[in-house]
């Protein structure tokens, strides 16, 4: 029945186990105590149920296979040193049970499991054991009850769980948990009777435990199953998709890496050669620019040259034709007084005049003459009468 049970566990909650992490050999293991007392089921002795108690105590270690299914080891003494014990023995530990049990938890096998384990379980166990008792057991042997020293035994336990998980990471379990365990089979060797003999094995104890685990830390970091995030096949493709995207961005960066690299060598191929080349010295000879005296002063808002002003024209004429090389700016200014962009033209005005003279008058080839005007300016001279001029730059030098 135990393996059948297993079996129907284990098939329930295949498909809820495929999501379930945490399920690694070393994973899901507790140890816990327990303690509490027995009574008789039925007439045993002098005695009967609630009629004599043996108080116990035990020690319990198992593992949690599944969400459902698990399997625990458990030793348990029963102490009554006293006529008046459920035992009838005057040794301090009246009788010692070691028993293997299957766990069903009946809340994750009827419900389902949540993520975690929840705040209260039910869980079934059942399992069979070894029970040596120590003394004092009335055995009946051709009508008399004969007391024996020492039983062996096969026990069956059953037994419901009252289970509370508690704490922050649910690492704790407090459980109450009541329970039937019945002798299948016992035989003794006691001084009493010479040769093996069985006695009645329909003896069986009704008892009631607190107990308490601990559930031992799990690979996925907790304490207990935890359920995988599962991905439906079109999340898994897009997060497929943004990979390959990744990939082929970090192989162009790849590559642009390179590139760079490459410009980098041949530029420092290109410094290396430089350097190792002999320095070479470039004497930039920079023009200067000579003013000749003569000046052409224009009237207020006037570009002609008037008869007076001609002689300054001809002085620089009778220079450029003794210079056959030179050549000559004519810059052209006008006072301060009036507007920026009148000035501007009339500057220009007054220096094409001059060149007009001179190539017209006085026969100076054009390509010797550049023409600038310069707008307004009151640096020539403290009087704006000086300011309106055109003034000669020899270039030739």
């Amino acid at each position: 029945m135990i393996c059948a049970a297993a079996m129907m566990a284990a098939s329930v909650s295949a498909q809820d186990n495929t999501a379930i992490t945490a399920n690694k050999f070393g994973d899901n293991w507790y140890m816990g105590i327990n303690g509490g007392v027995a009574t008789p089921m039925q007439k045993f002795g002098d005695y009967g149920f609630m009629k004599g108690f043996a108080p116990n105590v035990g020690v319990r270690i198992g593992k949690n296979l599944t969400t459902v299914f698990g399997l625990a080891a458990e030793g348990t003494v029963y102490l009554g040193a006293s006529e008046k014990s459920m035992m009838k023995t005057r040794t301090f530990i009246s009788e010692l049970d070691v028993n293997l049990l299957g766990t069903f938890n009946l809340s994750n096998l009827f419900a389902g499991y949540p993520g975690e384990p929840r705040a209260f379980e039910l869980i079934a166990l059942g399992g069979f054991g070894w029970a040596h008792g120590f003394g004092a057991y009335p055995v009946n042997v051709m009508g008399v009850n004969v007391p024996v020293n020492k039983v062996n035994g096969i026990n069956s336990k059953i037994a419901l769980d009252f289970a509370f998980n508690l704490g922050a990471n649910k690492a704790w379990q407090l459980y109450i948990e009541p329970a039937a365990i019945f002798c299948l089979e016992s035989w003794t060797n006691g001084l009493a009777v010479k040769d093996d003999m069985k006695y009645d094995s329909r003896v069986g104890m009704f008892q009631l435990n607190l107990g308490l685990n601990y559930k031992f830390g799990n690979s996925n970091g907790s304490h207990n199953f935890v359920k995988a995030q599962l991905r439906d096949q079109a999340e898994i493709d897009a997060m497929t998709a943004k990979i390959n995207e990744l990939r082929a961005d970090v192989n162009a960066k790849d590559g642009k890496i390179a590139a760079d690299a490459q410009t980098i060598a041949d530029l420092k191929k290109k410094l290396a050669d430089c350097e190792a080349r002999p320095m070479q010295t470039t004497v930039i000879e920079e023009k200067k620019e000579t003013i000749l005296q003569p000046m052409v002063i224009f009237r207020q808002g006037k570009s002609t040259i008037d008869a007076a002003q001609y002689a300054s024209v001809e002085m620089v004429a009778k220079y450029m034709r003794n210079h056959k090389d030179s050549k000559v700016i004519v810059r052209g200014f006008a006072s301060p007084e009036g507007n920026a962009e009148l000035n501007q033209k009339l500057s220009e005005a007054r220096a094409e005049a001059v060149k007009t003279a001179l190539i017209k008058k006085y026969k100076i080839a054009a390509d010797r003459i550049t023409t600038e005007g310069l707008g307004a300016t009151d640096k020539i001279s403290e009087e704006n009468d000086f300011n309106r001029v055109a003034m000669f730059i020899d270039t030739t030098k």
